[in-house]
């Protein structure tokens, strides 16, 4: 094909195929590679113009902070923790997983955020409300470390070259997950049987359940926390700036769709002619 045809091809996917952008641009990405490290046939100057996918802006699914509780009710135990985690300090669902318990401090109410998907670290409020529950946790994870390495267990998985860094590190309390596995398990990057976190796939199973049981008629998954903990931050007043810090997001751009979202649910003055 020539740049004519890779042009009407790619505006074809957009046109009648309607994909998204980024399908688009994973076939234009494609064919750049077969060209250029394939058959070896310099593109630069070809300047390719095709018609772009149409970016689809999407506005949030949130629940309503009785319908957030409602799902909590439904949960019991560690599931019932993470949760509340995630809504009470916004967390995204492997920021909340991958919590340690140095990651708590309790003496400053704070959490502390690391590696996040935005690559930079952050803090937020620690909820008052789970205080309590998170110390017993605390407790629970204690007692649950001195029995692994009794066993011959008791080390944890450290993230990027800590582990070389400091090798006994891994065996320390304040390392271990917040939220660990009821079980060890043999480590796949390394062959070593310790604990890990909670599951995902297991903690968006009970999330699903708990939101059946408690008949939210909305798609429901772990990410509708964090939306719903930014938009009733939004309702109560609090600035856009703040909330951008407290969600770790990069620009306010991002941020700025749960104006949109309050927006749509302050549109309650707008009432449809067949209620007039």
């Amino acid at each position: 094909m020539g740049k004519t045809e890779i042009e009407q091809f790619l505006t074809y996917l957009a046109v009648k195929k309607r994909v998204s952008p980024t399908t688009q641009n994973q076939a234009f990405s494609a064919i750049l590679f077969l060209y250029r490290d394939v058959l070896g046939i310099d593109m630069s100057s070809w300047n390719i113009q095709a018609l772009r996918a149409r970016e689809r802006r999407r506005i949030p699914t949130v629940l309503t902070k009785e319908e957030v509780f409602k799902i909590i009710d439904e949960l019991s135990g560690i599931y019932k923790l993470i949760v509340q985690m995630m809504y009470g300090c916004g967390l995204r669902m492997q920021e909340a997983l991958n919590l340690r318990i140095k990651d708590v401090d309790f003496d400053y109410n704070k959490v502390y955020i690391w590696d996040s998907k935005s690559l930079t670290d952050r803090t937020v409020p620690l909820p008052q409300t789970l205080k309590h529950d998170l110390k017993e946790q605390v407790l629970k994870v204690q007692e649950l470390h001195k029995q692994d390495l009794e066993a011959g267990y008791g080390s944890v998985y450290m993230p990027y070259a800590l582990e070389r860094k400091y090798p006994k590190a891994k065996f320390e309390t304040k390392w271990q997950f917040l939220f660990p596995m009821r079980k060890v398990a043999k480590d796949p990057r390394s062959d070593v049987i310790r604990r890990h976190h909670v599951h995902p796939k297991t903690l968006g199973r009970n999330i699903k359940m708990a939101a059946i049981r408690a008949k939210i008629n909305k798609r429901v998954s772990s990410h509708i926390f964090r939306h719903s903990y930014a938009t009733h931050l939004l309702q109560n007043g609090i600035d856009i700036r703040s909330i951008q810090e407290l969600l770790g997001h990069k620009s306010v751009e991002t941020t700025m769709i749960y104006t949109h979202v309050v927006a749509e649910l302050n549109n309650g003055k707008v009432m449809s002619p067949l209620d007039m």
